[in-house]
């Protein structure tokens, strides 16, 4: 089998990049700091392809399986003989996958952001941060030791904070990063809890050692765990149940779903990074690299994270009906096909669920960097409200934006179509009243997004009416972007048209990405072969293809025809007050909450470790006088220390 060590130079690129821009960018590269995280990035992504090629077609196959190959491994850290920190990379149909996505749509990004953030001042501070952040990613989708995963999830973490806070004189933006760092730290600490619980259960922290001993049901690890239980749960569920804990965090299960949509405070070609192809699905990936061993928990798991994740894709989809900034739209959007996925992962659809990842990096992407020439071309206005009819001043990125809308519409033969439909046959195979909420969110999605487009791309142009309120001189007429940001746009668009090729449902010939993950998650339809679901496949198609017409066919009638009024209650438009609510609970009881355990920190831990210093300081002093330095004093105490000995000695005897 050849080498495959030069993946290393894969994640070590975008570090080499970080580095000498963050160490020299402003003062030496201040104009070529994003050619040379570009170049950086399109090194990278060219030998993931390579990677990629040499995998999946010269020699990643043993006797027709794909192989799992330990490219690199050492020992950071040794606690016992068999349980060690080993920084590594890990080569396997999942990683190789995960490494295409991130590579590509960082790539795009990185690409589109020449253009946009053209003249900002910290310029190479920016890149170098996305860098860092391509870095973090990377790193965690190659790892080899689940340890070292949680590394790199909070580098992920960090550095989100840094790219989303990029406007740190804003203070909506300042707040946004910390609010994103701080309910992703609470998620985290479940991460890390459960990690524990596997590490010490299953006698290792290697991911495959650990996955192979507690999916062994023989082995002691498996029958230790499993019977070993808290609250009538064996540990193993409740590992995993606090590991996806750490899932939900990062990708905004609710209800730690509040940090995403305040994210968009940061630059637009971040949106598109963070909360389309990366950070926000390292939960799915998570979840599906620890498959094997969910299939191994009790029953309810599985259910719990289909629920949460059937919950949070309707909740983000009546929310998203009635947003007018178009970044926030888009947001929420994310949020609810980040439920979809999870929904596929607690039906077990794990295939379906990666492929809906990919489908979705690419169909987001588009979509948040098309918003971002939209925000360029009008002069950084984002309401939906003051734009309309900009399809013939931008007509490469309405085209563009408007495939992007048709993929995650969920309209054949584009990529989201297939996608979504996979995960709704699993649904119905496995649950009806989930799948239900899946085809409900599905007719919204279809509605909200056909909204935008019309609110942005057709209707009456409304731009000039802003410029006349807010006093404008000068020609506000909207621009296309620059080619540099066009580029990315036409190559995602082309992705979003054909990635739905990945996995066809046609035969077995054409699910390509089921045949190459299945040695890491079980076979896509093993389970629902026999089911009416699978047996009616095409029309189940057919009802996702009615069900997407129904929701653009009613978005043009209310915001293109006006011939139903627009129905877009208050409460929506806030989102539901959840997120007010939780700030008041947090700013009322839980601010007297934190207060009082400050107190106790203060006067009562504080006070005890003062008040024992003070006592020791006391008692010192006193013994020090005794010290007076005189040796007939010394003597007088030696006199009255023998005589004192020898009496006890007599006494003793007597006795």
């Amino acid at each position: 089998m050849s080498n495959y060590l030069y993946i290393l130079w894969i994640p070590l690129l975008p570090l080499a990049t970080f580095v000498i821009l963050g160490l020299f960018g402003r003062k030496y590269f201040a104009k070529s700091a994003g050619i040379i995280g570009t170049a950086s990035l399109l090194t990278a992504t060219i030998l993931s392809f390579v990677a990629a090629k040499q995998y999946f077609f010269v020699d990643g196959k043993v006797n027709g399986v794909y192989q799992k190959i330990i490219a690199l491994k050492y020992t950071w850290l040794q606690f016992s003989p068999n349980v060690s920190i080993d920084m590594g990379i890990i080569v396997d149909p999942i990683s190789v996958m995960m490494l295409i996505v991130v590579t590509s749509v960082s790539l795009m990004v990185h690409v589109f952001s020449l253009g946009y953030m053209k003249g900002e001042e910290r310029f190479a501070t920016y890149y170098a941060f996305l860098s860092l952040f391509t870095f973090s990613m990377l790193g965690l989708i190659l790892s080899v030791n689940i340890f070292q995963v949680y590394m790199f999830w909070e580098l992920v973490g960090v550095s989100s904070f840094l790219l989303i806070g990029y406007y740190f004189n804003k203070p909506s933006a300042v707040a946004a990063s910390k609010k994103a760092f701080i309910v992703t730290r609470f998620a985290d600490l479940g991460f890390l809890i459960g990690i524990l619980i596997m590490g010490f259960y299953g006698g290792t922290l290697d991911i495959g050692l650990l996955i192979e001993k507690l999916t062994t049901t023989q082995s002691p690890e498996f029958l230790s765990i499993t019977s070993a239980s808290f609250l009538g749960a064996s540990m193993l569920t409740w590992g995993l149940t606090l590991i996806f804990m750490g899932g939900a965090g990062k990708s905004a299960m609710f209800p730690l779903h509040i940090w995403l949509p305040d994210a968009m405070e940061g630059p637009t070609p971040v949106s598109a990074l963070i909360h389309a192809a990366t950070m926000v699905t390292s939960g799915v990936f998570l979840m599906t690299r620890m498959s094997p061993v969910l299939h191994e928990s009790y029953s309810w798991a599985p259910m719990v994270i289909a629920c949460i994740g059937a919950a949070t894709a309707l909740y983000a989809a009546t929310v998203a009906v009635a947003q007018n900034d178009i970044k926030k739209v888009l947001a929420y959007s994310t949020v609810s096909q980040l439920g979809f996925m999870f929904l596929a992962i607690g039906s077990g659809a794990y295939v379906a669920a990666i492929f809906h990842m990919i489908t979705h990096a690419f169909f987001k992407a588009l979509l948040f960097l098309g918003s971002g020439s939209v925000i360029h071309g009008m002069h950084h206005e984002q309401d939906m409200r003051r734009m309309g009819a900009l399809r013939k001043a931008m007509p490469v990125t309405a085209i563009t934006f408007i495939i992007g809308w048709l993929a995650i519409a969920g309209v054949p033969p584009f990529a989201g179509f297939w996608s979504k439909d996979e995960i709704l046959l699993y649904v119905y195979a496995n649950n009806r009243g989930l799948y239900v909420v899946g085809v409900v969110t599905a007719l919204l999605t279809a509605y909200y997004m056909t909204r935008q487009v019309i609110m942005v791309f057709y209707g009456e142009a409304k731009w000039n009416d802003h410029a006349a309120e807010n006093g404008a001189h000068g020609d506000f007429t909207p621009h296309e972007s620059p080619r540099i940001m066009l580029m990315p746009l036409v190559v995602l668009a082309g992705l979003a048209i054909v990635g739905g090729a990945l996995q066809l449902p046609f035969s077995k010939k054409t699910a390509f990405l089921e045949h190459w993950l299945a040695p890491v998650v079980e076979e896509s339809e093993a389970h629902i072969k026999e089911t009416w679901a699978y047996q009616n496949k095409y029309l189940l198609l057919g009802v996702a293809v009615v069900v997407a017409t129904l929701g653009i066919i009613a978005s043009i009638a209310v915001y293109a025809k006006h011939k139903i009024k627009a129905v877009e209650p208050k409460i929506l438009e806030q989102a539901w007050n959840y997120d007010a609510t939780a700030a008041k609970l947090v700013s009322g009881p839980g601010n007297a909450l934190f207060n009082g355990v400050a107190w106790i920190d203060a006067h009562v831990v504080d006070g005890a470790v003062n008040g024992t210093a003070t006592i020791v300081r006391s008692v010192a002093g006193q013994v020090r006088k005794s010290q007076s330095g005189f040796v007939r004093a010394y003597a007088a105490v030696i006199t009255v220390g023998v005589v004192v000995l020898l009496a006890w000695f007599v006494l003793r005897g007597l006795i």
